[in-house]
């Protein structure tokens, strides 16, 4: 049973062991029901079983992360090759409500944002508990809310500042939950006296309270999971899934998950993956934004992998392009979907700015569509049509495109290739405005912060800092022949941060100097942070 302790304000399981206690604020009649005494079971059900697994996943990454950068780099694996050369198997068939996913929007876990999204007009709503969402214990729980409300269709929001009334259109996308990472831990949840895996904590919640109602309408469970690097982290969450849906009595692919390949080490293993959860996969997609900085990461020490300003890095660059085709070869060769990656543009009231927008998305959806995916990202409802119209003509009325498979081998040596562009001052100051402006916002809560002209979230606010970490560790000298150093980058920094306390006025709020001092730490370290995140949630009030 569960009881509450005396101020009613906490709750902490009463077994005889006590192993599963709650640190976080009950703080409305909701957050009690979903944090209620079935739930919790369920969730130190789910700890007993995977938490120490997961532990010896997440040290298996450090320790395959330290052959790199002792020199050696990522590459496809001998002791799976049979599962490669396989060509028999084929992942599940994949349910009605997700074969049609050619616009997807993605967004926060705000309830405003939550209802906007499912009425943008999309196939399907990604509402992100990762990178888009800081993760404060109440965005945590009411994010929970949300989805609960929104799968039981109840879901509405009064904004006080208007009068306007939000609510759900009749047939909103498909919902689709992301929960957190495998790094990433819940401080307010504790299991034998240490923070729950956050990963465990969203998908326990989400799953335990909607399956019920998802059911009802003829929809499974779905989830979208974020920087997986291993056949052997795919695997754990097939287990998992497995025991979840047995806890519940519910059939054998009830939960459908679409896997974010946004790592390196990911790409030299798709296959394993799919093959690895093959009763519950139904595709994968690029995640590109994170991928860009898994390169930078994973190559770190490499100093024949340094990238350019990430500003000029595309999809045109060879390795970003072939990791694309490789990824929908994989996927449609084994009957799951390939999904494009983001459009991170906003719209403009400037008809020049709106223009160039507009141009660009119809450039890189084509693109997508021109390769073979399935389907694309976007971060805003007035993009949707857009990126529709791209795809439907692509498409020519069928669902998807499973049946083109790219040509070309998308090897190792093109998976790898370095990028060519520059490195100026430019790029590097509009890395610290992209950087600091974010992350001052996610100390303060938010999460997905729009910054000129591109909604941003963690994966970009990751890049920038990699990208200058990258930089000053391999001493790189600028196009115009001056050394970046860390010198030179506290001097622009500190003018930069200068800059945006002045636009910003006197909001005595704001947590700037929080967030410059601790983006020049992350920058200059000797020691590269695997996610800036971990020492971000530290502040987290």
């Amino acid at each position: 049973m569960y009881e509450t302790t005396k101020n009613q304000d906490h709750l902490t399981q009463a077994t005889g062991h006590e192993r599963l206690v709650i640190t976080g604020s009950l703080f409305s009649q909701d957050a009690k029901d979903i944090l209620s005494g079935e739930a919790l079971a369920f969730l130190q059900a789910l700890c007993e079983k995977f938490a120490s697994p997961l532990e010896a996943l997440l040290q298996a990454r450090k320790q395959k992360q330290q052959e790199f950068d002792n020199g050696a780099l990522p590459d496809f694996r001998h002791d799976t090759a049979t599962i490669r050369n396989d060509k028999s198997w084929k992942v599940a068939a994949i349910p009605a409500p997700l074969t049609d996913r050619r616009v997807e929007i993605t967004g926060p876990v705000d309830r405003k944002m939550v209802i906007n999204a499912l009425n943008s007009g999309a196939n399907v709503f990604m509402c992100c508990f990762e990178d888009a969402t800081s993760p404060t214990w109440e965005n945590m729980v009411n994010g929970q809310i949300n989805m609960r409300d929104a799968n039981l269709g109840t879901i509405s929001y009064h904004e006080p500042a208007n009068g306007k009334h939000y609510q759900l259109v009749d047939k909103p996308a498909t919902l689709i939950h992301r929960p957190r990472g495998l790094h990433l831990k819940e401080a307010h949840i504790l299991f034998d006296g240490h923070p729950m895996p956050a990963s465990l904590m969203d998908f326990g919640l989400y799953f335990f309270h909607n399956y019920q109602s998802r059911k009802e309408r003829g929809q499974g469970v779905y989830f979208y999971l974020p920087k997986l690097e291993s056949m052997e982290e795919a695997a754990w969450w097939e287990s998992v899934f497995d025991f979840s849906e047995n806890y519940v009595g519910a059939e054998t692919g009830t939960i459908r998950a679409t896997v974010l390949i946004e790592t390196l080490p990911a790409v030299f293993q798709m296959e394993e993956i799919l093959y690895a959860m093959r009763k519950h996969i139904v595709g994968m997609n690029c995640g590109r934004w994170d991928y860009i900085f898994s390169y930078i990461k994973t190559l770190k020490n490499h100093t024949d992998r340094i990238l350019p300003d990430r500003h000029a890095i595309g999809m045109d660059q060879p390795f970003l392009e072939a990791y694309s085709k490789r990824l929908i070869q994989t996927c449609h060769r084994r009957g799951a979907l390939a999904i494009g990656g983001m459009s991170a543009f906003i719209p403009s009231k400037d008809p020049e700015e709106m223009a160039r927008v507009t141009q660009k998305v119809i450039e890189d959806k084509r693109r997508e569509a021109t390769n073979g995916h399935d389907g694309t990202w976007v971060a805003h409802p007035h993009l949707v049509t857009l990126a529709r119209t791209i795809f439907d003509e692509y498409l020519a009325g069928a669902t998807n495109q499973r049946h083109f498979i790219p040509d070309g081998s998308f090897n190792s040596e093109v998976l790898l290739r370095p990028s060519q562009g520059p490195k100026d001052e430019a790029g590097v100051r509009k890395n610290i405005r992209i950087a600091v402006l974010y992350m001052e916002a996610w100390l303060r809560g938010i999460g997905c912060v729009p910054i000129y002209g591109l909604m941003e979230d963690a994966a970009t606010a990751e890049i920038s800092r990699a990208n200058i970490w990258q930089w000053l560790k391999h001493e790189v000298s600028l196009d115009d022949g001056r050394p970046f150093t860390t010198a030179l980058f506290r001097q622009w920094l500190n003018e930069e941060v200068k800059d945006m306390k002045t636009s910003a006025g006197a909001d005595g709020n704001r947590k700037f100097d929080e967030a410059s001092e601790l983006f020049f730490t992350l920058s200059t370290d000797a020691h590269f942070a695997d996610f800036l995140t971990i020492p971000c949630y530290a502040k987290l009030e």
